[in-house]
């Protein structure tokens, strides 16, 4: 944690000061500016794994630091906090590519857990270079491969990426499974409206409902203010279950009743909200042994496995390594300001004989 950079941007310095303090204090290194002018200048200058920033500041307001940030480092997570925050404020931030949405007053807590999330959900779509983009894959940006079966599965969700029914991506840890998801998503019909993504193993039980639902003014103590939730800043785009295998079984049923509805309730609301979202689900478990283990329910497991999709291993596809690791080497090479080494042919035959527990990582 203590490499994760992180730029603060608020005018106010009594706030400044104490999201410093309290991120500080959670171990990553934080940059503070005062102004969007100072922030843009500072993050061309620097790396920074996520930029939080007050949305009412003079001349430049923290949607314009998003909308800049976003044009120099798409993948850049930015979260904006807001005293004066509706839901079509909320919406329309995560269209412009906000990871996170916080409504004033928060609390610290919400502010740090805020962070994890999104550094918990980051996934680098990195868009090939011009060497890689010779190799035989589709030019279809982060998912790097020349494998038959990667590229006959990348043809197929082509086609099945238009309809809206659910999709659930199984595959071990380290396969790429949100890169299909956001795959789908860019060849979808909903790929104008919001992609969100819920890591369902890094927020806590007890919260996630909370997360995905939203919650009324009231609802609870220290709710003191509607906040929409993930499915709502979904509404007419996708949304991405990460991990959808680590959720409560009594959450479980509430995203069963979401599913078959197409409406949710927050909590402490008196009346359920509609909602048009396109959902895809991950899991790197067998969700049937967990059927059997009564650990996820069956009737979720056939509402989401309407589109069926397993990402092989790394070991199942070989003839990716030379690439992936060509793009590794120049991708740390630019990085690190060195030329790119050259691989031996002993060093590539070490790389292919290896079985990758991990996969790409």
């Amino acid at each position: 944690m203590k490499n994760k950079k992180i730029l603060i941007v608020d005018d106010d310095l009594t706030m400044r000061m104490a999201l410093a303090d309290s991120l500080e204090t959670s171990g990553y290194d934080v940059c503070i500016a005062e102004n969007g002018d100072e922030a843009l200048k500072m993050f061309g200058k620097n790396h920074y794994e996520v930029v939080v920033t007050d949305m009412r500041m003079p001349k430049m307001g923290g949607m314009d630091v998003l909308k800049e940030i976003k044009k120099i480092s798409p993948q850049t997570p930015v979260i904006l906090i807001t005293a004066y925050g509706t839901v079509k404020t909320a919406v329309e931030a995560m269209k412009e590519g906000a990871a996170e949405f916080i409504m004033k007053p928060f609390s610290l807590d919400d502010l740090e857990f805020a962070v994890r999330n999104v550094l918990a959900s980051r996934v680098e779509l990195d868009t090939p270079s011009d060497a890689l983009a010779e190799a035989s894959y589709p030019a279809s940006m982060e998912i790097i491969t020349r494998n038959d079966r990667i590229i006959k599965l990348l043809a197929m969700l082509k086609n099945v990426s238009k309809s809206r029914s659910s999709v659930l991506i199984q595959g071990e840890s380290g396969t790429g499974k949100e890169l299909f998801a956001r795959f789908i998503y860019l060849h979808s019909k909903r790929r104008q409206n919001p992609f969100v993504a819920v890591n369902c193993a890094a927020i806590p039980n007890n919260l996630l409902e909370s997360e995905m639902f939203g919650y009324e003014k009231g609802a609870f103590t220290g709710a003191l203010f509607r906040k929409p939730g993930k499915f709502e800043l979904a509404d007419g785009g996708t949304l991405l279950l990460d991990e959808v295998s680590e959720m409560d079984v009594q959450l479980q049923a509430k995203l069963l009743r979401v599913i078959q509805e197409g409406e949710i309730d927050r909590l402490g609301g008196k009346a359920p909200v509609s909602v048009d979202v396109r959902i895809i689900a991950t899991t790197n478990i067998d969700l049937k042994a967990a059927i059997e283990d009564k650990k996820f329910r069956g009737d979720l497991f056939y509402r989401l496995n309407v589109i069926p999709l397993v990402i092989p291993a790394l070991r199942e596809r070989k003839d990716d390594i030379p690439l992936l690791a060509d793009h590794f080497l120049k991708k740390y090479s630019q990085a690190n300001d060195t030329r790119k080494p050259d691989l031996s042919p002993q060093a590539i035959d070490s790389l292919m004989a290896h079985d990758w527990p991990g996969n790409v990582r």
